[in-house]
């Protein structure tokens, strides 16, 4: 039962991110070129995209999920 409530708050908190923020931004590095004394590596941003609707989807699960390894744990 800990294993729901550990979903269940994972749930929760990419679906707060998916409201609050819009999305999950993450840096991502690129080739790396070695000129001899220097090396040269590309970070770029990227943004994966959450619909707010699929936030507030994913956060009302979350809670249900929570709430279910909760109340089986009381039992």
């Amino acid at each position: 039962m800990k294993s729901l409530v550990t979903v269940g708050l994972v749930l929760v908190a990419i679906g707060l991110i998916g409201l609050i923020y819009g999305g999950i931004t993450y840096t991502k590095n690129k080739d790396t070129v070695d000129l001899g004394v220097a090396e040269v590596t590309f970070t770029e941003k990227e943004q994966l995209q959450i619909h707010p609707a699929i936030g507030g989807v994913v956060l009302v699960a979350g809670l249900v999920v929570t709430g279910i390894g909760l109340r089986r744990r009381r039992t």
